[in-house]
């Protein structure tokens, strides 16, 4: 066990770190962030070192000064992870990075472990990508291997013929190509996991995107809840296969006949949780505290089901109205600039009135 008053380094500097950082606070741990952007929104919230993941001696004194290791987004160098973990734990670990930063070692490993995920192929000319697509199609999605989230390095394509300019607007190199899900909902699950296998997930939600990017999250997600079941038990089966230390975000699409099927996987807080902070004893921020550091974990069943809404660009100019809504529960995230679809802050709505039905 880590005990409060222990130093929790964390990589990245977003508003993850961020509310993260105030999470850990609420234990009494301390947190240090470790970013290369100046501007980071966790930097005004902790301790923090502001240089490149690939600078070795910023690392090793980094290490000197925490006690475990998390991190707020996957696409931190494995390398990183690798040379801090010879002198503190780092949870989740180099492994489970590995494969969750990368589309194709992701498809790879659900697939040979029997977890269901649509159809795929790893491409790498123009003629193989429409070759894949006359195979899975008419239908597909092509994809970058790394570097996607909000929609970035993605292509639907309609027909086997727009597959060559996709690849080619991709970037080349070695791309994904998926059959596309003809799906009826998209819902997440986000599971904690401790070293020693203990777990306690959130339940299900419904996810609803804006131009790719998270607009909405309800939840718990209103479905069955013989299917709630299956999604928590799909999304902790990954987690053990995976041996994650810490939160897991499983993304999935619920396909016709209530079929479930793994789009994505993030070892870390996500978006879609962002609910919990007001609607559950404990938040997934406090929850992934807790998990690393191998304390109790708290009870994830919400008290209330809730509405999230990401305040994107310049909808975070909303915010005196939202403060004086009644109920609204507001949270900025402290980012100088605002950009269109940069993710500026939510806000979260209970639903007093809807029943709980979410067991585990």
């Amino acid at each position: 066990m880590i005990p409060p008053g222990a130093t929790i380094g964390i990589l990245g500097g977003g508003q993850l770190g961020r509310m993260t950082a105030l999470a850990a606070a609420e234990l009494g741990y301390s947190c240090h962030i470790f970013a290369p952007e100046p501007d980071s929104p966790a930097f005004a919230v902790a301790r923090y070192t502001c240089a490149s993941y690939s600078d070795e001696a910023a690392l090793d004194a980094f290490a000197d000064q925490v006690d475990v290791v998390t991190v707020e987004f996957e696409n931190i160098p494995v390398a990183a992870l690798e040379r801090l973990s010879r002198n503190r734990p780092v949870r989740p670990g180099p492994n489970v990075l590995a494969v969750a930063q990368d589309r194709l070692a992701e498809k790879r490993f659900l697939s040979a472990h029997g977890f269901p995920v649509t159809a795929f192929r790893a491409v790498r000319s123009a003629e193989e990508a429409q070759e894949a697509a006359y195979a899975l199609g008419p239908r597909v999605v092509l994809k970058t291997r790394r570097f996607g989230y909000d929609g970035r390095g993605q292509r639907t394509i309609a027909s086997a013929e727009e597959a060559r300019g996709a690849f080619e607007a991709l970037g080349g190199g070695e791309l994904v190509l998926e059959a596309f899900v003809p799906f009826t909902r998209e819902i997440s699950v986000i599971t904690a996991r401790r070293a020693d296998g203990a777990r306690a997930s959130f339940p299900p939600v419904e996810n609803h995107h804006q131009h790719h990017i998270l607009k909405q999250t309800i939840a718990p997600a209103p479905i069955s809840s013989s299917l709630a079941q299956e999604a928590v038990a799909l999304a902790e089966a990954i987690a053990e296969r995976l041996e994650v230390v810490g939160l897991l975000a499983v993304e999935m699409f619920v396909a016709p006949g209530d079929r479930l099927l793994v789009n994505e996987l993030a070892p870390r807080p996500h978006n879609s949780g962002h609910w919990t902070q007001d609607a559950c004893p404990v938040s997934q921020f406090q929850q992934l505290v807790r998990a690393i550091c191998d304390l109790p974990l708290g009870d994830p069943r919400p008290f209330a089901a809730a509405v999230m809404e990401n305040l994107l660009g310049d909808e975070v100019q909303r915010w005196p109205q939202l403060l004086a809504e009644p109920g609204a529960r507001l949270h900025l995230y402290g980012k100088r600039e605002v950009r269109s679809g940069r993710k500026m802050g939510h806000v979260t709505r209970l639903r007093w009135d809807e029943p709980i039905e979410f067991r585990r």
